[in-house]
């Protein structure tokens, strides 16, 4: 029985992932460095930038950057000493060739890790991701995690390099010439389907890190030896499910008969060094990679694929007068618009020798080249819960409502956030909380609620309508959670009869989709309800089931549904 490999040492792999980096840096796009600022981080970035040629540029990008300072725009001092346009270059035309630094990339929007990636494939130079999250959530944007090919892990400082600046000079002058077989192609992407990597760059990644390997130990074939340590680097992270273990291969069975003549002798897909087959190998490496709690967690089969986020929680929206700087568009400067001077005169200035001059001044300015300011402003958002107090079940719903309403109050300082809480039971409902941040007014609104009677449902829907349109004209977002056990009993005519209650909550819901506000509708019926369903989709929102909701399941239910699309 073959032993296990041995666990390999996340310092020595952190260094070496710079070493791979430094070797091919264009072809592996980057690395995303998760640690606080600190000694950790530092020497990663140290050791790194001391693998890279001395004028190799080095660039940072600034926090809130603009457009023009990002892509390049009219150089507006010197086209008018000039008479003619002058281009001033961006950011990312600076790092052209070099590195490209991303503070608090856990933060980074996605329009701008757009423009990050379309930069990196027209310019060429190297992302370093510095992700600062505390939380699981909190991460940088996807589309700029699959474009990067290292996840080093610096809960430790990285160790000395295995290789110098010299090494990873001579080394990328002999990648070009590095080979890789369809053996080691076919166990990449065997090893990356085994680990439930659905991403196409990562297995190319891999391959581009085997060949920098090779390259830095002087070969001109990818071996083995090569594409396990990139596979543990760059499919490790990325793997969403534990690679099933190699079959043990069969020691006294009697050899395979030899071929008949004529025929060529199969190869076997067998490494140079006969350490088994390449896949086992290479699958071998990944599970070596993955952390001990990892492993716990898909042997009890409750892996889930990361879903990174960009930036805070809450809605943000677009403004003319107040928030983030976000670029500037055509317009005229009114209802509260601010005119961005520069833009304007940067926009007037090539047209100056096709428009007659003016009677006064210098530039010829038209009402085409007028350009105001756009804003990112945050919008605070607002979760209205909708609690089903009729039966007997009131008790506990009510009691899950509270516990809810007190985690996401908890944390409406940082998250900008209000509750506001409607109970729909007897005869009708009743707004007990209006929207607030107050804790203390919230805990005296729902403290000593009483429960039961019949299920307005319609009439709760209803109201919660009405709080969701007064939010909207008030510039904030509002979300509903909807909990009920789907048995509607009473029409909002207040005739009793289940098929009529039914039929006016449908109309409520198909308004509330009409009007666009998100919907959550939890189901806490011991058994799940076809009703409530059928009463989210209607209503444009999606369904929960959770028969024995507890106050933490409801409020993460809820954060996810207010998280930015």
């Amino acid at each position: 029985m073959t032993p296990p490999p041995p666990r390999p040492d996340p310092r020595a792999d952190a260094a070496l992932a710079a070493c791979l980096l430094a070797v091919d840096p264009p072809g592996l796009g980057g690395a995303v460095l998760r640690a606080r600022a600190g000694v950790e981080r530092e020497r990663w970035l140290t050791l790194f930038r001391a693998l890279l040629p001395e004028a190799m540029p080095w660039r940072r990008l600034p926090p809130g950057i603009g457009d023009e300072a990002l892509l390049g725009g009219l150089d507006l001092a010197a086209t008018l000493g000039l008479g003619r346009p002058v281009r001033r270059p961006g950011l990312l035309e600076q790092a052209a060739g070099g590195a490209l630094l991303l503070p608090m990339a856990e933060r980074l929007s996605r329009g701008l890790a757009a423009r990050l990636a379309a930069g990196q494939e027209a310019h060429g130079f190297v992302l370093l991701a510095l992700d600062e999250g505390l939380e699981e959530e909190e991460a940088p944007p996807p589309g700029l995690l699959d474009r990067l090919a290292f996840f080093p892990d610096l809960a430790a400082p990285p160790a000395d390099p295995p290789f110098d600046a010299a090494a990873v000079a001579a080394a990328q002058r002999r990648l070009a010439a590095v080979a890789a077989g369809d053996a080691v192609i076919e166990a990449i992407l065997a090893t990356a389907s085994a680990c439930g990597v659905a991403s196409l760059r990562a297995p190319a990644f891999a391959l581009k890190a085997a060949r920098a390997h090779a390259a830095l130990h002087g070969r001109a074939e990818v071996t083995g030896e090569d594409a396990a340590p990139a596979v543990r680097l760059v499919l490790g992270p990325r793997a969403t499910v534990l690679p099933a273990p190699p079959e043990e291969e069969a020691e006294d069975l009697p050899p395979d008969p030899p071929p008949p003549p004529g025929e060529a002798e199969p190869s076997p897909e067998r490494d140079p060094a006969g350490q088994g087959r390449m896949e086992d190998l290479v699958q071998a490496a990944v599970a070596a990679k993955l952390p001990a709690q990892l492993l716990a967690s898909l042997a009890a089969g409750t892996l889930r694929a990361r879903q990174p986020s960009s930036g805070r929680q809450g809605a943000e929206r677009v403004s003319l007068r107040r928030g983030r700087p976000i670029g500037v568009r055509p317009g005229e400067p009114r209802d509260g618009a601010r005119l961005a001077l520069l833009e304007t005169l940067r926009a007037a200035v090539p047209w100056q020798r096709l428009r007659p001059p003016p009677p006064r001044g210098r530039l010829a300015i038209r009402r085409e080249d007028l350009r105001i300011r756009r804003f990112r402003e945050h919008a605070e958002s607002t979760a209205v819960f909708v609690v089903d107090a009729s039966g007997s079940a009131a008790l506990h719903r009510l009691a899950e409502a509270k516990g809810a309403v007190e985690l996401l109050l908890g944390e409406c300082y940082a998250r900008r956030d209000r509750v506001a809480v409607i109970a729909f039971r007897g005869q009708g409902a009743e707004l007990l909380l209006p929207p607030t941040h107050s804790l203390v007014r919230a805990r005296r609104a729902l403290a000593g609620l009483p429960g039961g009677g019949a299920s307005p449902l319609a009439a709760g829907l209803e109201a919660a309508a009405q709080v969701a349109g007064q939010e909207r004209r008030a510039g904030r977002s509002p979300f509903l959670v909807v909990l009920t056990d789907g048995r509607a009993n009473l029409a909002r005519d207040g005739r009793p009869g289940r098929e009529a209650a039914e039929a006016d909550a449908l109309a409520v819901a198909r308004r509330l989709r009409a009007e666009a506000h998100p919907v959550l509708i939890v189901d806490t019926a011991p058994r799940p309800q076809p009703f409530v369903r059928g009463l989210a989709a209607e209503a444009g929102g999606r369904s929960l089931v959770l028969p024995q909701a507890r106050a933490e399941a409801l409020a993460a239910a809820v954060r996810q549904g207010m998280a930015p699309r």
